[in-house]
């Protein structure tokens, strides 16, 4: 019978960072997400979020044509396809 593994000093246990697992990986690709979703918000820095840049950015990309467009889902509701943005991650980390 092997021993149980020792449990980290409380301390060290403090330290090491626990990743959240991220909404948008939950999601299936035919469903919809939010900006607050898609990027960091330094309002909210506990929250992991898919893509590893600013609000800003992803609004300049969505105009340059580099990232997919959002569809407006009413009035005040933006959100993107959740496959569109896999599809476009899945783009960037091919042509890397």
């Amino acid at each position: 019978m092997s021993p149980k593994p020792k449990p980290p000093h409380p301390a060290i246990a403090a330290a090491i960072p626990t990743i959240k697992p991220s909404v948008f990986d939950a999601l299936p690709d035919s469903a919809f997400i939010r900006e607050s979703q898609l990027v960091q918000s330094p309002k909210r820095p506990e929250m992991p979020a898919p893509l590893p840049f600013s609000a800003p950015t992803l609004w300049r990309k969505v105009k340059s044509g580099t990232f997919p467009a959002p569809c407006k889902l009413s009035e005040r509701v933006t959100a993107w396809n959740v496959g569109d943005v896999r599809a476009w991650i899945k783009a960037q980390t091919a042509a890397s």
